[in-house]
């Protein structure tokens, strides 16, 4: 029987990651992946004949810069696409917000709206970018065991001194600050205009069951900007779609001799005392390792696949505790021809859309969550693939995917069905006609996919997109738990290198160089 040095579970963008450092260093790993394709979250998929999508994520936030380099993620093909316009706030009337690149040209377009937010927006940016500068160091670290930080633990966060000496301690203090703090707080304290506190809140909520009202929402808007050069809502495409990603983290792997199997579904990772000995197929096919990586949130690596009586009590209590709540589902549309925006151009159409006029817009959207409803005015995020990627749809015709908040996984004395897909749709087109005139009268087929629908067709427990809800109380040594937050386990030869582990969601790679550090020093 083979025995590898390494096999990881699940083929996402992180374990893909752990996987080619592990192969370039010379070990020996299988990556095992349940679907027909590697990705993930990173997944393109065909939803109906001709028409294809980016199931989850339209674009990349950021990468790791470790990634990019250390697996040379260029030369081997990865191309992105970097647009002027980072993102459009659709506002009433046609008065929108244009989010550029440039922070002049982003002040120029604010200014049409408030002379004074515009007039204090390059400052805002420079305030925001000194304390993500900070946590770009802090993500590159293996979380600290506590209670008991030692000599090796205190070292190696030098790192840390680096933005201390360039900011000094007043930008240290500025994080400290800015991460629990509501968005509510933070638009008080800079800006009037009700679009734009809309626009930038949008940041602070992106991916959470939380309303802007909520406390910490300024960690989650910090957590969507790092490596993001000042660009306030930076984004970057890929050429192909973000599958791309993946197949040239796949190449890159394979380059270094990672063995990759796809349509192979763990049904369960062997433990015997305490101690993981390999992995268990659900064709009943065992496979040995010396160590077992789970790329999978923490629901389905230890309750699923552990298995709950293999599970120290204690640890058992931690896991529960871990707050999923998802409540984000997105919708694809085959449409027959390119929608016309209100306000928009033709030649403005390859960048993120958001619809939240007012802070107050998002809070009501998020109340939904709480009493278990859809919300019937959600805040829709959108993007036109096909215009970027013309191979998404036939010629002339087009897909635009919306992302949608709130739509809890959770209900009140309901259940998500074909008819709560249903009314979830008819929401959100409701919502996309107040800026594209007969919106409906374009769609020729729609594909939705509520926090049910992720749960069950990628593996994420209650839909939660990033393995776990982002808040500070599932930060750095408490995520996922405090026993398990320097990417081991309490089970012998098991870790962990997916989005619930810090630094949390996102397809930038962090996760898995963080994990595949641990792993090449034990």
């Amino acid at each position: 029987m083979t025995k590898f040095d390494a096999i990881i579970i699940g083929s996402g963008v992180n374990s893909l990651t752990t996987a080619a450092i592990l192969g370039k260093a010379g070990k020996k790993v299988l990556v095992l992946e349940s679907r027909n394709e590697v990705g993930g979250l990173a997944s393109t998929l065909e939803f109906v004949p001709g028409y294809k999508c980016n199931a989850i994520h339209d674009t990349l936030k950021w990468i790791d810069p470790r990634v990019m380099t250390e697996l040379n993620l260029k030369s081997n093909g990865l191309k992105l696409i970097i647009p002027d316009i980072v993102r459009v706030a659709l506002g009433k009337d046609n008065k929108h917000i244009a989010f550029h690149r440039d922070p002049k040209q982003t002040a120029n377009s604010i200014s049409h709206l408030s002379k004074k937010d515009a007039d204090v927006w390059e400052e805002f940016i420079s305030y925001i970018d000194k304390s993500v500068n900070f946590l770009e160091r802090l993500y590159e670290l293996t979380p600290p065991s506590l209670p008991n930080v030692g000599l090796f633990e205190a070292l190696s966060m030098r790192s840390m001194l680096g933005p201390l000496l360039k900011h000094g301690s007043r930008g240290m203090v500025d994080l400290m600050r800015v991460m629990p703090m509501m968005m509510l707080e933070l638009m008080d304290e800079w800006f009037e205009n009700e679009l734009l506190r809309g626009a930038i809140a949008t940041a602070g909520i992106h991916h959470l069951s939380f309303g802007p009202f909520a406390a910490a929402t300024g960690y989650n808007l910090l957590h969507q900007h790092l490596h993001s050069s000042s660009v306030f809502h930076n984004v970057k495409f890929v050429k192909g779609g973000t599958i791309e990603l993946a197949n040239v983290l796949k190449a890159v792997a394979e380059s270094y001799n990672v063995a990759i199997e796809t349509n192979s579904k763990v049904n369960s990772i062997n433990t015997d005392n305490g101690i993981c000995s390999g992995v268990t197929l659900l064709n009943g096919k065992s496979i040995k390792a010396s160590i077992t990586v789970s790329g999978l949130d923490p629901q389905n690596t230890f309750i699923n696949l552990v298995g709950a009586p293999n599970l120290n009590p204690n640890f058992h209590t931690q896991l529960n505790n871990i707050r999923y709540r998802g409540s984000t589902a997105r919708i694809h549309f085959a449409l027959n021809s390119l929608p016309e925006i209100n306000g928009v151009s033709a030649d403005q159409m390859d960048t993120v859309f958001s619809i939240a006029p007012s802070i107050e817009y998002l809070e009501i959207a998020s109340d939904a969550v709480k009493y278990g409803q859809l919300s019937k005015n959600p805040y829709v995020e959108f993007t036109i693939p096909s215009v970027i990627n013309s191979e998404f749809a036939p010629d002339r015709k087009h897909v635009l995917s919306a992302t949608i908040q709130y739509a809890p996984y959770h209900l009140r004395e309901n259940h998500w069905s074909p008819e709560l897909n249903n009314q979830l749709y008819r929401n959100v087109v409701s919502v996309l006609e107040n800026h594209i005139p007969n919106f409906s009268s374009l769609i020729e087929f729609s594909h939705v996919l509520s926090p049910a629908d992720l749960e069950t067709q990628f593996g994420l427990t209650e839909g939660n997109l990033n393995h776990g809800e982002m808040t500070l109380d599932q930060f750095m040594f408490m995520r996922p738990t405090i026993t398990t937050a320097q990417y081991k386990t309490p089970i012998k030869n098991l870790y962990l290198c997916g989005s619930g582990t810090h630094p949390g969601g996102g397809l930038h790679g962090t996760n898995g160089v963080n994990a595949a550090q641990v792993l090449l020093k034990a």
